[in-house]
């Protein structure tokens, strides 16, 4: 399993190199794209566009992330008021982890991180996913905060609890997945998925009608040494 992140011509350089010598190696990039609102260079739309070719053709699943939608999530449900990229890279860091916990740790319903694209990938080029992070709570709450399995996972499937500048509302699901950490059984996961399966705000494609797949780690989230937030389910 090899690991990537999206940096513009270097990147897909050096990823054009890894898809090369490790071609038979399931490839994961977790990819920052350009928002239209926040943006540090004047190029960072020409190498979105211009890198998209080598997302395409050398990385088997790309995650997708942006700097704008994190930056909305500090600001707002973090209470940062000039969130710097610390905050960001600290928040990022945190999503990748619970994407990679079942490497590290045991659950009930593990999923491993091969599943991704087993699951997720209806076309090899149709490899774009959506990630979300929930609940994400200051650490000055989150001893005051108490949570139901069913209110964490409606968290999850709110806009602005994207990784990505993306309302989901707008269009349809092809697959999801739901991964939880810590003191969490299957009968809750269960109860929450068959209630969010009656919303008519998340709609799957008429193809894949039930399309949820669920892990459960039991461990414990854990955060950044001076991170920001909590959360338990991405």
């Amino acid at each position: 399993m090899r690991w990537w992140w999206h940096c513009s011509g270097l990147g897909s350089l050096l990823l054009e190199r890894l898809s090369v010598d490790y071609g038979k190696k399931s490839k994961l990039g977790f990819t920052v794209n350009p928002s239209p609102q926040l943006s540090t260079s004047i190029v960072e739309p020409y190498n979105s566009v211009l890198s998209t070719h080598s997302l395409l053709e050398h990385t088997d699943v790309a995650i997708l992330l942006d700097n704008e939608a994190i930056y909305d999530i500090c600001r707002h449900s973090l209470d940062i008021e000039r969130p710097t990229y610390a905050n960001l890279n600290h928040l990022v860091s945190q999503v990748i982890s619970l994407l990679t916990a079942s490497l590290m740790f045991d659950g009930a319903l593990n999923v491993d991180v091969t599943e991704f694209q087993t699951n997720f990938v209806p076309n090899p080029r149709i490899h774009f996913i959506i990630s979300s992070y929930a609940p994400i709570i200051s650490v000055e709450k989150a001893y005051h905060e108490k949570l139901s399995i069913a209110e964490i996972t409606n968290s999850a499937f709110e806009p602005s609890s994207m990784i990505a500048k993306c309302n989901p509302r707008h269009g349809k699901y092809m697959a999801c997945c739901l991964m939880y950490r810590g003191d969490v059984v299957p009968k809750d996961v269960n109860a929450a998925v068959a209630t969010i399966k009656t919303k008519c705000t998340i709609q799957f494609v008429d193809w894949c009608p039930i399309g949820f797949k669920c892990g459960i780690n039991y461990h414990p989230p854990t955060v950044v040494l001076g991170g920001e937030c909590r959360g338990l389910c991405v």
